[in-house]
């Protein structure tokens, strides 16, 4: 058949292969580096696919580190729900400020650029409030609401304190922290 396009083939993942690909960009390159022939190049799509699934640029990045907090606070709830009592969810909170698998370099990284384009963005600051909203609903299967908003705090600002001063946490002193505002919070 002459002068018919060949059928492409259905990719059911491109749009989520995008979306991986902006973080990926964004990680390498921050925000400001982020075009989006990078993000083509890198999900191995054609430039086109970028404006069939996205507005442009902002609906890129909101979307991806929409995913990004979606992603982390799924594991910041599995990590609640794996502690059965209350020194559990001590320890629990402990291993959310110290272990590698929340707050990755790449996710701090990451984490980092959204909250400077968030800064700037109401849609992204909405995606940043949903996210600690869901963090502190995490928290309150164990603790009450009040103590929930003191251990996030701590839970998103000492990983950033690691990363600044590009030391490991003192285990013992996070753990003794926790402790302390939990049992001078919350005393039952």
């Amino acid at each position: 058949m002459g002068g018919t396009r060949r059928e492409v083939p259905n990719d059911p993942g491109r749009r989520e292969r995008i979306l991986d690909a902006v973080l990926d960009v964004v990680a390498a390159s921050g925000v400001h580096g982020t075009t989006h022939r990078r993000i083509a190049a890198r999900a191995g799509v054609p430039l086109g696919s970028l404006t069939y699934y996205f507005e442009g640029m902002d609906d890129l990045l909101s979307q991806a580190f929409a995913r990004l907090a979606d992603t982390m606070s799924v594991h910041y709830r599995a990590t609640l729900e794996g502690a059965a009592t209350r020194e559990e969810a001590e320890a629990a909170v402990v291993q959310l400020i110290c272990g590698p698998e929340y707050g990755t370099s790449r996710e701090m990284t990451l984490i980092f650029e959204m909250y400077a384009y968030a800064n700037h963005r109401p849609e992204a600051m909405e995606i940043l409030r949903t996210w600690l909203l869901r963090s502190r609903e995490s928290l309150k299967l164990h603790f009450p609401e009040h103590v929930c908003l003191a251990l996030d705090v701590l839970i998103e600002g000492w990983p950033i304190h690691r990363v600044l001063e590009r030391a490991p946490l003192d285990r013992g002193l996070v753990a003794a922290t926790v402790r302390a505002i939990v049992s001078g919070l919350d005393p039952a």
